[in-house]
């Protein structure tokens, strides 16, 4: 959530009026292939490095933590770069990677320990494929227009849930909901997932705005390794929000 909120703000900085800025002469222009090739790339990488979190935190428990903090610095330093290239890109997609498959493998086992032993990945992972092609079709019909309106809603939404998200997990360090903080307290905890899950899946419409006008607007090619970061940023934040939400539902606390 903190990643996306910052590169929400730095998407919405770029289309609510911002400069146009095409590509150099000499210089090919950014078209939908080259983000689709990128964002792929980038997913190879990412599922790798979830092979490698799952397979290590049994020996690591703190592996996920260690990779969720260097991917947030690796994160800054795109952001700083405004460009980021193919190594940061990479680098963050890998270290993301680590950290989710440590958190799902962390999940599933909650559940099959402490709950009814459903694979809670498999559905996260195609509720997240489900939210993504919805979210495109949503977006594509223009039934969702991404707007002024709509980026400073989603920004005030994205930055007020970071700020839950954080005193929740202040609140789990006590105990409260069992441990989930106040994503465990009954039936608003679970209201509040499903929030998160809405808020993390409407975000993609912001990645899709983005690579919309960026294309319009001819940006370099280069530009779309920045397109593919803020993909692979929205699809893991959505696919941990749905990840928690299916591991409480399963488990028995």
């Amino acid at each position: 959530a903190y990643n996306q909120a910052a590169y929400g703000t730095q998407m919405m900085d770029q289309q609510i009026g911002g400069p146009s800025v095409g590509a150099p002469t000499g210089e090919r222009a950014l078209t939908i292939d080259d983000v689709v090739t990128k964002t792929a790339i980038s997913f190879i990488v990412l599922l790798i490095g979830a092979g490698v979190g799952w397979v290590l935190t049994p020996s690591l428990p703190f592996l996920p933590f260690v990779a969720m903090i260097a991917a947030l610095i690796v994160f800054f330093v795109g952001a700083f770069r405004k460009v980021p290239g193919a190594g940061v890109v990479l680098t963050y997609a890998a270290l993301e990677g680590v950290m989710i498959g440590g958190v799902s493998m962390f999940y599933q086992d909650i559940v099959d320990t402490q709950g009814n032993g459903t694979n809670i990945i498999l559905q996260a992972v195609l509720g997240t494929l489900v939210a993504f092609a919805v979210m495109l079709f949503l977006y594509r019909s223009r039934i969702i227009k991404v707007n002024g309106t709509f980026m400073k809603i989603m920004m005030v939404a994205m930055v007020s849930y970071l700020v839950i998200a954080l005193v929740s997990f202040v609140a789990a360090l006590f105990g409260v909901g069992g441990g989930w903080g106040f994503y465990g307290v009954g039936g608003l905890g679970l209201l509040l997932c499903a929030a998160g899950v809405a808020l993390a899946a409407f975000t993609l419409n912001l990645d899709f705005a983005s690579i919309e006008q960026g294309i319009n607007e001819g940006l370099p090619a280069k530009y779309a390794w920045t397109m593919s970061m803020g993909l692979i940023v929205t699809l893991v934040w959505l696919y941990l929000e749905i990840l928690r939400f299916l591991a409480i539902l399963n488990s028995n606390n």
